[in-house]
């Protein structure tokens, strides 16, 4: 009685504040659920109709596409970065805290502050970066990141990867703390150095904290909204339309509240597939 009194707290937690949130939405996207029933209180029942209109209109296979590039290529760039940068502060030397400490700014300022600034770095005309790389030599024509449709997802990614390598390094740094130095140093006696003992010491050793990293990453990085509308709303030409971003707009814009919740159910699923393969993942390394 006593172990179920202790699990109480935390079932009635979920319930509130996860489980009917949940169940909510998925009964809103099955209603007709606009601006209307705010003020008459009907929603009248739909059934999957808001999902045939969600897969069938024509930006949810771009939005779908969008979201799988958006969210690999902010998850490849993000860990390998992260990866280079924890594995580089793990070597003391002057000023490391106080870098390492630095790299927490992306989490420090507010998302709409960084997406601002970003969008000023990234103006085609006036931006710090193209005057950059104009000054290297790298380009003759200043690139017009966030309003050309064939290089606004690439820049968005960009801004992301930037906002998530604290998480990244900070985790992985962690990680790499627990390594006893005493198996690099035996190694080193087999000559088993540089990458041959990050191959055989430091990734395997990371392996449990590398795919929590990952799925929680990617189960961030779905829903990502903030930054895109920020720097390109979903624009131009739906080139950073995003299922999150469809999501927004289908309930705040166009007031659709059934539509967006269809959008936001589609998000949540692929979210728990994730999560489903993440513990199939660890159970199966645990029974190994």
């Amino acid at each position: 009685m006593a172990k179920v009194l202790f699990v109480v707290p935390a079932g009635v937690f979920l319930a509130l504040f996860f489980g009917y949130p949940v169940v909510k939405n998925i009964a809103m996207s099955m209603q007709e659920y606009t601006t209307r029933t705010f003020f008459t209180g009907e929603a009248p029942w739909v059934g999957f109709e808001n999902y045939l209109a969600v897969f069938g209109s024509n930006l949810f296979s771009p939005a779908l596409a969008n979201t799988a590039l958006f969210t690999i290529g902010s998850i490849a760039g993000q860990f390998v970065i992260g990866l280079g940068l924890a594995s580089f502060f793990k070597r003391r030397f002057p000023l490391s805290n106080f870098l390492r400490s630095m790299l927490l700014l992306p989490w420090l300022l507010p998302l709409i502050v960084g997406s601002a600034t970003w969008r000023s770095i990234l103006d085609q005309d006036s931006g710090i970066l193209n005057g950059f790389l104009e000054a290297l030599g790298l380009i003759q024509d200043p690139i017009p990141w966030l309003t050309s449709p064939a290089v606004a997802l690439t820049a968005v990614i960009i801004v992301n990867i930037w906002v998530g390598i604290p998480f990244n390094v900070t985790i992985l740094y962690g990680g790499l703390q627990d390594i006893p130095d005493e198996l690099y140093e035996a190694a080193a006696l087999d000559g088993a150095t540089g990458w041959k003992a990050f191959w055989n010491i430091t990734w395997p050793s990371l392996r449990p904290v590398i795919s929590v990293v990952l799925v929680l990453g990617v189960v961030y990085t779905l829903k990502v909204l903030d930054i895109i509308l920020g720097l390109t709303n979903g624009g131009p030409a739906n080139a950073t339309q995003t299922l999150a971003v469809r999501s927004y707009q289908e309930s705040f814009i166009d007031f659709d509240f059934g539509a967006g919740a269809a959008y936001s159910n589609v998000l949540i699923f692929i979210s728990l597939l994730f999560a489903l393969i993440y513990l199939r993942a660890n159970r199966r390394a645990v029974d190994e």
